[in-house]
C-alpha cells in the first residue's frame, strides 16, 4: 500500500525500532524514520517506551506536517495526530489486543476492517459504527498476492521441509505458555529425515531457541520475507496470526496451535485452509497426513478464495478523499 501510495502522494514512513519491521523494511528497500523502541514484554517497559516514542514521533511529525495520519492501530501515533489535529485512517484486525484497541480506537476517524470480524467488536472500544469500514479481504491475502519470484535458499533441497513460526511473546495479549517448544521437540524427534526451520521473532527469544535444540532444528537468525520462504515449505506450523494465514490462502497445508484466539484463524479453520491442534502428538500425526498427501483439494479452496477476496486499497482512497 505504501509503493502505491507514492505515486500520488508524498508519504513519510515511521517505525519503533523492532527487529521485524525494520530489516523487513531493508529488504522492502522502504525508507523508514525509526522514533523510539518496543517496550519489551512488562507494562513499565511498554509505557516508557512508549512516552519516549512519542516524544520523538512528536518532533518528527511538527517537523514534516503531513496531512493525514494511516495506521495499525498505532497508540502513539494516535495521540500524536490527535494533538495535531491530523486526521487518522486505521486498519485493524486484532480486536482482542485489547490494550491498543483501547488506546486507539477512541482517537481514530475512520477504521477498516476485514468483513468477518464484526463491528461491535470495535464500537464497544469507542467509536461509532458509521466510521467503520469492512472490506471484503484479510489482510495476509494482499501479502499472498504480491508478486515474488524469489525463493528464500532452504537446507536440502530432497527433503521436505517443515517450516515452525514462534508466537508472539512480547505482546500484552500474549498467553506466555512456551506450549511451542514441547512441539518443535515432538516434531524433531518424528521427522529428523525432513528439514525442520524454525522462524523466530526476538533476539532474545532466537538465542534461547538456538540454545534449546542446538543443531536438532535449524533457527533461523535472519529475518526473512515471509512469502518467499513459505514457497519452500510442504507444511506450515504457525500460532494463527498473520502468517498462519498468509500460508493458507497460498495454498500450504497449515496449522494452527491458536497461541491467541482470533477471528481471521477462526474463519480459516471453518472453511478448512487450516487445521487447528494444540497437542503436539496430534500436530505430527496431521503433518504426517499433509506429507502422504498432495492436497490438491486445499491448494483449489485457497486459490479460490484468494481470488474472490477485494483490494482493500481501493477502500483506503475512498477513505482519504472522504476526509
Amino acid at each position: 500500500m505504501i509503493i502505491r501510495l507514492k505515486r500520488d502522494h508524498t508519504v513519510i514512513c515511521t517505525s519503533r525500532k523492532y527487529r521485524e519491521v525494520t530489516h523487513l523494511a531493508k529488504i522492502r528497500r522502504l525508507k523508514v524514520i525509526v522514533a523510539g523502541r518496543h517496550g519489551g514484554a512488562e507494562r513499565d517497559g511498554k509505557l516508557n517506551a512508549s512516552i519516549s516514542r512519542m516524544s520523538r514521533l512528536a518532533r518528527v511529525i511538527k517537523e514534516m506536517s503531513p496531512d493525514i495520519l494511516i495506521s495499525f492501530c498505532s497508540p502513539e501515533a494516535a495521540r500524536i495526530a490527535y494533538g495535531f489535529n491530523i486526521k487518522h485512517i486505521a486498519f485493524q484486525d486484532s480486536p482482542h489486543a485489547e490494550a491498543v484497541m483501547r488506546l486507539t480506537i477512541p482517537l481514530v476517524q475512520k477504521l477498516l476492517i476485514p468483513w468477518i470480524i464484526p463491528k461491535k467488536e470495535f464500537t464497544k472500544f469507542g467509536i461509532d459504527e458509521k466510521n467503520i469500514i469492512p472490506y471484503k479481504a484479510i489482510d495476509a491475502a494482499v501479502i499472498a498476492k504480491r508478486k515474488t519470484n524469489k525463493k528464500y535458499p532452504m537446507l536440502n533441497k530432497g527433503k521436505k521441509t517443515i517450516l515452525i513460526r514462534v508466537e508472539e511473546e512480547q505482546a500484552a495479549y500474549s498467553s506466555k505458555n512456551n506450549r511451542i517448544i514441547h512441539i518443535i521437540k515432538a516434531i524433531g524427534e518424528e521427522f529428523k529425515d525432513s528439514n525442520m526451520v524454525v522462524l523466530g521473532r526476538y533476539s532474545s527469544q532466537i538465542k534461547f531457541l538456538k540454545k534449546q535444540f542446538r543443531k536438532k532444528v535449524t533457527i533461523l537468525s535472519k529475518v526473512v520475507d515471509g512469502k518467499m520462504i513459505l514457497k519452500n515449505c510442504n507444511v506450515f506450523v504457525g500460532s494463527g496470526g498473520t502468517m498462519t494465514a498468509e500460508s493458507a490462502l497460498l495454498g500450504i497445508p497449515t496449522i494452527s496451535y491458536n497461541a491467541v484466539p482470533n477471528f481471521i484463524e477462526k474463519y480459516l479453520v471453518l472453511k478448512k485452509l487450516v487445521v487447528r491442534e494444540n497437542s503436539p502428538k496430534r500436530i505430527v500425526s496431521v503433518i504426517k497426513k499433509f506429507l502422504k498427501s498432495t492436497n490438491k483439494k486445499t491448494k483449489l479452496r485457497a486459490k479460490k478464495m484468494l481470488t474472490q477476496m477485494e483490494d482493500p486499497y481501493q477502500k483506503l482512497v475512498k477513505t482519504i478523499n472522504s476526509l
